[in-house]
């Protein structure tokens, strides 16, 4: 039977370090006779141990970045079932159930029981057992390793362009259409309200994006937040005025891509105030949009 050469990770918003490791990963499997495995956490461990720290990707989003990115043969792991195991008992796992011919590491990386498994371990085991050993280098972007870390820590202070560049692609959240308290539509802008999931990181403010209805591709006008004018203390929203649109799409399905932050969220003083400010924001949105 063939052998997997294999790459273990969360592989969080799929970025172009970790497409840089897919890259790797194929070539040292065909140079070695072997066939590529991406065994990947469902959940990064770190959310798991503390949900605070949010996800770039939801599970669906990665599986379509990982098809995309042509990681045709992956496996998903289960964090919570898997994090008591050794690192004994976890390599023993990826030799038996996995049928690992050879492992490729970033530099930083650990398996195991409390990350036990470091990678002096790891040498050592896959010597023991014939196991072929690889490291990978790091991309670098300004002079810091590109991470899914460094992509949440622009994404919460709103530098959109900083992380789309980093992960290769625009930003993105998706989900279902549902009725809010349709205040939008009372001063003249509309809102489709995303049904997004907690555990995704969204940037607080107001973002000029791509909205997308199946097929279709419109501007639009998306904004998280509180809604500090209209509520006090309410949940945070995903909120995307569609430009030059409205139609009822209630229960469909709607993609917003973050091209660019307009400002930071504000509480305004009277309804008109925050009117004015959409409208600016709407003109604006057009020209950022224009040539996208």
């Amino acid at each position: 039977m063939v052998k997997n050469f294999i790459a273990i990770g969360s592989f969080d918003g799929v970025h172009l370090g970790h497409r840089h490791l897919f890259g790797v990963l194929k070539d040292l499997a065909a140079e070695h006779k072997m066939k590529p495995l991406l065994l990947v956490f469902n959940i990064p461990p770190k959310v798991v141990m503390d949900a605070s720290h949010g996800v770039l990707t939801t599970l669906e989003e990665k599986k379509n970045l990982l098809k995309k990115s042509g990681m045709t043969r992956v496996e998903f792991l289960d964090f919570k079932k898997i994090k008591a195991l050794s690192k004994e008992r976890f390599f023993e796992v990826l030799l038996k159930k996995y049928n690992m011919g050879g492992i490729l590491c970033g530099k930083d990386f650990a398996f195991g029981k409390d990350r036990g498994g470091k990678i002096d371990f790891i040498k050592k085991a896959c010597l023991e057992n014939g196991v072929i050993f690889e490291s990978c280098s790091f991309l670098e972007a300004g002079g810091e390793k590109v991470s899914s870390s460094l992509i949440r820590k622009a994404l919460k202070g709103g530098d959109i362009e900083a992380v789309n560049e980093m992960l290769g692609s625009r930003y993105e959240v998706s989900g279902k259409i549902v009725k809010g308290r349709q205040m939008g539509r009372k001063i003249g802008f509309p809102t489709a309200n995303i049904d997004f999931d907690p555990l995704k990181i969204l940037p607080r403010g107001v973002y000029a994006v791509k909205a997308k209805l199946g097929r279709k591709e419109y501007n639009g006008v998306c904004n998280i937040g509180r809604r500090p004018t209209v509520e006090e203390g309410g949940l945070p929203t995903c909120e995307v005025h569609i430009l030059d649109f409205n139609r009822d799409i209630y229960g469909r399905e709607l993609t917003a891509e973050f091209i660019a932050k307009i400002r930071p969220e504000r509480k305004f003083g009277t309804l008109g105030e925050l009117t004015q400010q959409i409208n600016r924001d709407s003109i604006l949105a057009y020209k950022l949009l224009k040539h996208v």
